[in-house]
This record gives C-alpha cells, structure tokens and sequence, in this order.
C-alpha cells in the first residue's frame, strides 16, 4: 500500500500554480490531436493499471471491487469519448463571416468567432466517485481537452488512490511531451483554498455537498476579479407516480424505486430523495420487503456518516413522519441499511423547509397525495434538483404535461419511465440544474457540452488569414465543422 501524501506546503500550491501559469499558452495551442493522443494515453495506463489501482482504491472507500471496476471502465471510456469529441472540433463553434459589400443590410466586415482555453482550472475531486469524478475524471478530461493545464484538489477520502493516479497522468503527460505544469495536483482543504483565491487560477470545477460548495462559490464571486466557478451539488431528484402506473406495475415501481434509493449506500447525487404516491397505493409492503432484502452498505467517511446521522434525526423527529422501515446503522463500520419514511402531501406544504432537505445517504420520504393535480404546484415549490422523474402510462401523458412542464424548469434531466441513478455520458447529456443542484444551469458537468465551461468565445474582425487561430483560418487544416455565412461546412473558405 502507497503510503498517504502529506498535505500541501503553501510552498508546494505555487510552485504547481507557477507551473500551471507558465504552461497555459502551450498548452492552449497544443493541436487536438494531441490533446486526443494524451487522453487515450491516460486512459490506457488507466486501463493496464486497474487491479492495483482497484486494490488501493479499494482499502481506502470500501467500495467493493465490483463497483469500482465498473467505475474505473466508465473513467476510461470518458477520455476516450473526451478524446474524440475534441478531434471531431465542433466544440470549438467556429462561425465564419465573410466580408460583403452589399449585403442585405449594408456591408459588413469579415467576422469570425471562436472559442480559446480560459486558462488554468481547478478541479475539487468529489468523495462518492474516486475514479470518475476525481483526479482523471470528467471535469479534468475536458478541461484538458479544451487546452487548459488542470490542477487537481484531492479529496481527502480517497489520498493514496488519486496520489497513484496523478502520478500516472504525470508519467504519461512526460512521455508525451506535455509542457511542465499541464497537470498537477494539491492536497488538503487549505491548499485548495489556497489555490481557489490565487489570480493564477481561471475557473473552478466543483463536486459535492451544497454546503461546501456554497462556501467555495461565495470565494470565488468574491475573488477581486471574480472566476466562474462550475459546482455541481445535488439536490431531492423528485418522482412522481401516476395511479395508472400504481395500478399497471407499482410493484415493479416500489421495487426499482429502493433499489435506486439504496444504489452505493444512497451515496449518489442522483438518488431520488421523495416518491410521490397516491394515496391507498398498497405498495407498502413491497416497499418494506425491499428495502429489508437490500445488503446495507458502507458510507464513505466519518464526515457523511455524521451529516447522514444529523439530516435523518431532524426528519424523523418531525410530528408528520412515518417510519416504513429503519435501516439498522453499524457505527464501527458505517454499514448503513435503507432508511424509508412517509407522510403525506399536506404535511409536507405545512413544513415544506423542513421535510425536502437532501439526505446523503440511503434514506428517501414517501409522499402520499390525493389529486394528480396537486403536484405541479408541489413539484415548483421543492426547489432546483439535478433530475426529476415520471412513472405514467401512455394513456396519462396529456394528464401529466402540466406536471412535465413545471418539471423542466426545476430540472437539468427529467427521466420518463426509468431511474436517475446513473448518468450517461453522451452527447445530450446534461447533469446540472437551477441551484441548489448547481451553481452554473447552463452547464453541465457531464457530457460532451461539459468542454464549454472551460472555454470563452473570440470574435476577429478584418484579420489577414494568417494572424488568425487555426479553428478559423481559410484552409480549415483541423477539417473541423465550421459555420461559413450561415452554412455548415468542413470546406475550405473562399475569400472575395
């Protein structure tokens, strides 16, 4: 076993701020194809590496070999994905137009715009994912796909685990030629405070509790040039089930619904904190059954077992709660079992601050309602959430469109039919939301769309061709799609 990094020296945090400074121009016009070779490079060792980064990852989050395995997989397919996404160039959102004299409203100058690297970014490593949201996870794949050198702050639940893996990224970053200080990493809370408040860093990439994050977030706005800080931080990730689906498959449902409840110990930013039901479901003993038949799990550190401990005494002392089944929680390992809750529709109106607060862990609440047309107006009053979802049947979708449509303005993904847990990364992803779920609800933090956090659009006007960025020179040597005077083209560009 690797022994643990000590935390960062203040010493230590500028020297990798100072090399990461030096190092942004370089890595700004580094082609991207070699971007693509350097994370496919990563994504290899990754890949030839995994049974002894599995073992570390392993002693130091319990989370079983099984489940970091897929994790680990899911990791590398990112930077492959990654890699091809920033080959393929239409990140870059190279729009073309060329001058005119007489154009239907007068002339007009040859304009071209762009995107360029923000510069040096800072990544908060998340607790609940060590490889796919950490030290080569997705906010640094893009990062660095979009030409900016990634500083990593290392969460402190998983230190050995990302040590190997920084050192991994840095070998192969090294055989590849990389500039010194394209990637580094700093470890301990007040480094990555540190690192946050220095005028070396340009944007921030955080993952985790709102709380934190919050803090984070006030630091940078309040920086005395502000930076934009992407915080993806959770939120209840609602469902609501119609009583044509109750009738239809509510086993199926109650089922499915414990299981996405219970998924890594309830330790998912997407677990689905409240399940609304209609009142006389009769799904409470498959609820029961269920959450009963689910081997509990370990939660990740002391620090969520406590904020786990603490958020679920407030709600079960609360008057309104009923407690359908009360996961046993084994302290000396943190082994916690699922936690299920109820109360109804009216009651949770009535203490609405109290009973819709995130519970980071393997606990979700019950939420018994009478009229269908009662959930539109709770669903808008619950507050931004990473995703919500609908269990209807085909012959309810006009019924339940008022419901979608307040949905998709409290919700970055809403989900027909299925479970939240699990985010795809694909190109239509989008892992975000109107805060609390995130700070940033334009963005996302998962997907291909996640690369244009870290880049800032250019326009240049009247430029000769050769001054120009490569992405918007006449050849188009980069064969990359390109808007030419309102048509998409990979062609060359034809001067008048």
């Amino acid at each position: 076993m690797t022994d643990e990094p000590a935390l960062s020296t203040p010493e230590q945090v500028d020297t990798v701020l100072a090399d990461a400074a030096v190092a942004a121009p370089a890595v700004a016009s580094t082609s991207l194809v070699e971007r693509a070779r350097r994370l496919r490079s990563v994504a290899a060792r990754i890949d030839a590496d995994a049974a002894s980064l599995i073992a570390v990852a392993d002693a130091e989050t319990q989370l079983g070999p099984q489940r970091l395995r897929s994790e680990l997989l899911r990791t590398t397919n990112q930077l492959r994905f990654i890699a091809d996404l920033v080959v393929e160039g239409s990140y870059l959102d190279a729009v073309i137009d060329t001058a005119r004299e007489q154009p239907p409203d007068g002339p007009r100058p040859d304009v071209r715009r762009s995107v360029v690297p923000l510069g040096p970014v800072l990544v908060f490593a998340a607790s609940n994912f060590p490889f796919a949201f950490s030290v080569a996870g997705g906010d640094t794949a893009v990062a660095l796909a979009a030409g900016c050198p990634v500083i990593v702050k290392v969460h402190e639940g998983h230190p050995r685990l990302s040590a190997c893996v920084a050192a991994l990224i840095a070998e192969e970053f090294a055989a590849a030629g990389a500039p010194r200080g394209s990637f580094g990493v700093v470890y301990g809370r007040e480094a990555g405070r540190r690192a946050l408040l220095d005028p070396r860093v340009h944007a921030v990439a955080f993952t985790g509790s709102t709380r934190a994050g919050r803090a984070l977030f006030d630091l940078a706005c309040a920086r005395p040039a502000p930076i934009p800080f992407y915080g993806e931080l959770g939120g209840l990730n609602p469902v609501f089930v119609t009583r044509g689906a109750v009738a239809a498959r509510g086993n199926v449902i109650a089922k499915e619904y414990v299981g996405s409840v219970t998924l890594g110990a309830g330790q998912f930013c997407t677990k689905p904190g409240l399940l609304f039901l209609p009142r006389g479901h009769g799904l409470d003993d498959t609820l029961i059954g269920a959450a009963e038949s689910i081997q509990p799990g370990p939660m990740l550190n002391d620090a969520i077992q406590a904020a786990y401990d603490s958020t679920l005494a407030d709600l079960t002392r609360h008057r309104s709660i009923r407690i359908l089944t009360a996961g046993a929680i084994e302290h000396a390992d943190r082994v916690v079992g699922a936690m299920l809750l109820s109360t109804s529709i009216q009651h949770l109106e009535q203490s609405l601050e109290a009973l819709s607060v995130e519970c980071f862990g393997p606990a979700s609440l019950v939420v018994e309602y009478d009229d269908s047309r009662q959930l539109p107006d709770i669903a808008s009053s619950l507050g931004g959430t990473l995703t919500a979802t609908i269990h209807a049947e085909q012959d309810e979708i006009e019924a339940v469109m008022p419901l979608v449509n307040r949905l998709q303005n409290l919700a970055g993904r809403v989900v027909w039919n299925g479970w939240p847990t699990g985010v795809a990364v694909t190109r239509a992803m989008h892992h975000g939301g109107p805060y609390p779920a995130s700070t940033s609800p334009l963005h996302t933090s998962v997907g291909g769309a996640a690369i244009r956090r870290f880049v800032r659009p250019v326009a240049y006007q009247a430029f000769p061709d050769h001054a120009l960025p490569v992405p918007l020179q006449d050849a188009n040597t980069w064969s990359i799609p390109r808007l030419v005077d309102g048509v998409y083209t990979n062609e060359p560009v034809s001067r008048v």
